[in-house]
């Protein structure tokens, strides 16, 4: 819990106990003062997006104080506030404001009720896609078994029937592991249970991720001199969300080319940038990249085993964490994606 500048002029007037109490309701909540000063705001609360300075950003949050000390009564009611400075994703928060008319002070409590009515409303859409696409190699697997019995007599056809069987089967794992990681990504949210992490941490940790799959491809992965910029949420999902877009990156790239990760300030932004040196995306299929189970090149896919979820993970992660993902490419130029995250903190360096 913190408190506010004001509360050190006036705490004579409010118990300890009071704050103590607050901050053991189990649900985040705010002291407010005359002229929507916050002088007291319990710990998850900076998570929210909603205060800067004691200062109360939403206007709806404010006018919602407002009516209730106008009113001297207690209201309830729904406001939706940005994730972050950047990006599309919301929090639709349950707001109960509190008059307490002894210190003249407002009690907000707010529950994020958003997380609910989202989850049910994707996971009916993605059992349906998943249904879908697990059709696919399972019909694949089924075929080439029937094969591979039709031709016990026959070593050679065996051994190519067999092989395609391991290569649908690591096709099925994959989907699978990418599934799980989707739905994972969607039963959490990530700035709840926030730390903080150094950018040069996570992306080092992705490049490792992919020395195996680079290495065999003869793809150098470069990565620029990074500033200690640190960023607040789930270590975990930042990683996989880095690691995806260079899976990517080298997927879809030449034996002997390049990949590189960068980074870029901006705005209290920080930007990570991969760029490759592969076949490009036309200007058409930009919007549609995002979307689970979306292939740019269905045949391409196959052979590298892409599943459709890389890329809607990246948006999912960025999007959980206030920020966004942007692409810029050219068809049999290259491609350049960038996960942007709101900064959290500098450690000096290169800023």
């Amino acid at each position: 819990m913190w408190f506010g500048r004001e509360e050190n002029k006036n705490s004579n007037e409010i118990s300890p106990i009071f704050f103590k109490v607050l901050s053991e309701l189990g649900q985040d909540a705010l002291l407010v003062a005359p002229g929507e000063v916050v002088r007291f705001a319990t710990e998850g609360i900076e998570t929210l997006n909603i205060l800067r300075e004691n200062r109360i950003m939403s206007p709806e949050l404010v006018a919602l104080i407002r009516v209730v000390r106008r009113t001297q009564q207690t209201h309830t009611g729904n406001i939706e506030v940005p994730r972050g400075p950047i990006g599309e994703g919301l929090r639709e928060l349950t707001i109960r404001a509190i008059y307490l008319s002894e210190i003249e002070n407002i009690v907000v409590l707010i529950s994020d009720e958003s997380e609910a009515s989202r989850v049910h409303e994707v996971r009916r859409d993605f059992v349906a896609n998943i249904s879908h696409e697990l059709k696919t190699p399972i019909g694949a697997l089924s075929l080439l078994s029937e094969a591979v019995l039709s031709a016990s007599d026959d070593p050679a056809s065996v051994v190519k029937f067999a092989t395609r069987m391991q290569l649908e089967a690591k096709r099925l794992t994959d989907l699978v592991q990418g599934i799980i990681n989707l739905s994972r990504l969607q039963d959490s949210d990530p700035l709840q249970i926030a730390t903080e992490h150094l950018i040069a941490d996570l992306v080092n940790e992705a490049v490792d991720l992919v020395k195996t799959t680079s290495d065999a491809k003869g793809i150098q992965v470069t990565v620029n001199e990074f500033p200690s910029v640190v960023v607040l949420g789930d270590g975990e999902q930042l990683i996989m969300a880095i690691h995806n877009l260079l899976e990517n990156a080298i997927n879809y790239s030449p034996q002997n080319t390049n990949v590189s990760v960068s980074t870029s300030l901006a705005d209290e932004i920080v930007e990570i940038i991969v760029t490759d040196q592969g076949i490009g995306i036309a200007e058409g299929e930009l919007e549609r990249i995002f979307e689970r189970f979306y292939r740019v090149d269905p045949a391409r896919s196959r052979e590298t085993g892409g599943t459709g979820l890389g890329l809607s993970i990246v948006k999912h992660v960025a999007s959980k964490h206030g920020g966004e993902v942007r692409v810029w490419s050219s068809p049999k130029v290259g491609s350049s994606f960038a996960i942007r995250l709101p900064i959290y903190s500098t450690h000096g360096g290169n800023e």
